[in-house]
């Protein structure tokens, strides 16, 4: 077949993505399948030296493999990322695309939670009912209802009375979605309206889709061999630090890029007609990863550098957005996660027995009297393409790190892998001999719910914004109306806007599904608030 040398708006654009995160790559595809923009025109640059950004994966079975986190997927929503995904072929089941992978896996392996919350007596709570009084309804309904220039930079809590936060809704909803009651009233609400479906179900959590292995493998790999194979470049252990600008006709325009790699630095000339796509801000940055017996480390932003740019440009181009809105309290956006890697089935047998689900068909499992309001989650096995068939892999989380154990006298933000364990078998009155083999990493995140912090419009920048002629922002600190962060979805979603908008492409973005607007959605919610 023939290469195309002219892009879908009859001109021959370069394009440079600063970021190798799932917006860059996507980015990427966008421009390739609905631009017509060659492969080799492409150049992806990235400080780390692997692609994927926050979906990542990694270790290995001898010293332990490393998740810092799992974005959940339904197939009810996710519109832009399945319209992508029906375009990359599969890894690991030859003939089909990922989009048809993925659907094929979870006919065989239905979620349906039977351990959705557990208390302090290690028992299984009945979470049928949602547990609301009348002014917990009024309250909900009342937020939800409210318009996002009303809620502006409002709390949860500004909204919601002490009790709600001790009902079960909220230790599902909270732990399901990371959410914090400190956090915005604005994205919760859009949370309620995107994903309402869940809430007539998120005691089961059976409209949760899974990949086959982890995100970063099954997601992340397959596009980005696919985009190699297009001849896209990858620049890895490359840091950009700054942009050349200039004003062409009141608009902003990039003309350069500066970048360091290998201890030097350089400078891309951009061209007239050459196109660049940043991601600002990131929800993993200055990440750290623990031991079996060692803590991970304490770091800011001060320690990886990877906020700078989106501050020296906002600084003097307001339009650019406010990153000081969710990057200015590490307390209040900071979690720790951890990984396990076991080399016998004792803990699997025995979590199995317990929640009543094999691995891969239950869900978050909520210690809901945890200090550190801890879950886990057990993975269909292998979790990792490479895993061998005598290893098994969990992941877990806690969304209070800064606390007190119940069983372990120390904050979790001070724990080793080691510490860790020890207060998840005393939660589940589990001998310790069930993690004799058990390596675990914790992986401790500073900024990892920073996109959930109250904000004001603006202090997200457009795909697009007004003024800029070549230049796009695509991550999670960009501004969609109605969808929500955190979401593999967003970054996605954000991306194919960004690409189509710069390249004038007539091509129906998908559109977000408003199952909101459902009468029967709206019914079921309706009766499951009233149980």
């Amino acid at each position: 077949m023939q290469l195309q040398t002219r892009t879908a708006n009859g001109v021959d654009h370069k394009a440079y993505m600063v970021g190798g995160g799932i917006g860059s790559l996507a980015a990427a595809a966008f421009l390739i399948r609905d631009g017509h923009v060659p492969g080799r025109h492409i150049t992806i640059y990235e400080a780390m030296p692997v692609l994927g950004g926050s979906l990542d994966g990694g270790g290995n079975p001898t010293h332990g493999y490393t998740l810092r986190g799992g974005r959940m997927l339904t197939t009810d929503n996710y519109e832009c990322t399945w319209d992508l995904f029906k375009s990359i072929p599969s890894l690991s089941a030859p003939g089909k695309t990922v989009f048809e992978e993925t659907i094929a896996f979870n006919q065989i392996h239905q979620s349906y939670c039977r351990a959705r919350l557990v208390d302090r007596n290690r028992a299984k709570l009945d979470v049928e009912s949602m547990g609301f009084d009348l002014q917990d309804r009024l309250e909900l309904l009342k937020l939800t209802e409210a318009d996002e220039a009303k809620l502006g930079t409002s709390r949860i809590t500004d909204w919601l009375s002490p009790p709600f936060f001790q009902t079960n809704f909220w230790f599902m909803w909270s732990t399901t979605f990371a959410f914090q009651p400190w956090h915005s009233a604005v994205e919760f609400r859009r949370y309620l309206h995107r994903f309402m479906m869940e809430f007539s179900r998120i005691e089961t959590l059976a409209g949760v889709k899974r990949t086959v292995y982890n995100q970063f493998d099954s997601l992340v790999q397959p596009l980005s061999i696919w985009l190699k194979a297009q001849g896209v470049n990858f620049v890895v252990n490359c840091t950009v630090t700054d942009f050349e600008l200039k004003t062409d006709q009141g608009k902003i325009v990039v003309t350069g890029i500066h970048y360091k790699r290998d201890g030097t630095t350089e400078i891309r000339a951009i061209g007239a007609d050459d196109l660049v796509f940043f991601q600002n801000g990131s929800m993993t940055d200055a990440s750290s990863f623990g031991s079996m017996t060692s803590a991970p480390q304490h770091r800011t932003k001060d320690d990886s550098g990877g906020w700078l740019l989106w501050e020296k440009l906002a600084q003097s181009h307001p339009e650019f957005g406010n990153p000081a809105a969710f990057n200015s309290s590490i307390p209040e956006s900071f979690w720790e996660s951890f990984t396990v890697t076991v080399k016998d089935t004792a803990f699997f047998d025995q979590m199995e027995a317990f929640s009543g689900n094999q691995a891969g068909t239950g869900g978050l499992v909520t210690f809901k009297d945890s200090n550190w309001l801890m879950s886990i989650v057990l993975a269909h096995q292998p979790h990792f393409i490479n895993q061998p068939a005598d290893v098994q892999v969990f992941w877990g989380y806690a969304l209070h790190p800064d606390r007190i154990g119940n069983f372990v006298p120390k904050a979790m933000a001070d724990c080793n892998g080691k510490d860790i364990l020890q207060e998840l078998c005393d939660h589940l009155n589990f001998d310790q001999e069930t993690i004799a083999s058990a390596i675990c990493i914790p992986c401790r995140m500073p900024y990892i719910t920073s996109m959930f912090m109250p904000r004001a419009y603006g202090d997200r920048p457009l795909p697009v914004p007004k003024h800029s002629k070549n230049l796009a922002f695509v991550s999670q600190f960009v501004e969609i109306p109605e969808d929500v962060v955190f979401t593999v979805e967003y970054s996605i979603r954000v991306a194919q806007m960004a690409v189509y908008e710069l390249l004038g492409i007539d091509r129906e973005i998908p559109p977000i599904l408003h199952h909101d607007e459902s009468i029967k959605v709206k019914l079921d919610a309706v009766v499951k608030a009233f149980r």
